[in-house]
């Protein structure tokens, strides 16, 4: 019985990595991510150390944009208010 848990597990985790993996990404698809990564600040032609850093924090930036474009009401980051 724990054998049959432990499978039925392990398919709900595996399953949706392996259908999302299996999905094919074009050569534009790839064009247009870089693109928009190097909008956001990351430059690939820098030959230096800070490779990962710069691309994680391109990756920041994009994320930044795409939740400001798709959220709406009032913006609650930073701001609290009390009553007395």
């Amino acid at each position: 019985m724990k054998l049959l848990i432990n499978a039925v597990c392990a398919a709900a985790i595996l399953v949706p990595m392996l259908s999302h993996a299996a999905e094919p990404i074009t050569h534009a698809q790839v064009v247009k991510e870089l693109e928009q990564l190097e909008a956001a600040g990351y430059n690939p032609g820098v030959a230096d150390d800070s490779y990962p850093e710069n691309l994680e924090q391109a990756k920041a930036v994009l994320e930044q944009q795409q939740n400001a474009a798709t959220s709406w009401g009032p913006d609650m980051h930073g701001t609290t208010q009390s009553g007395h």
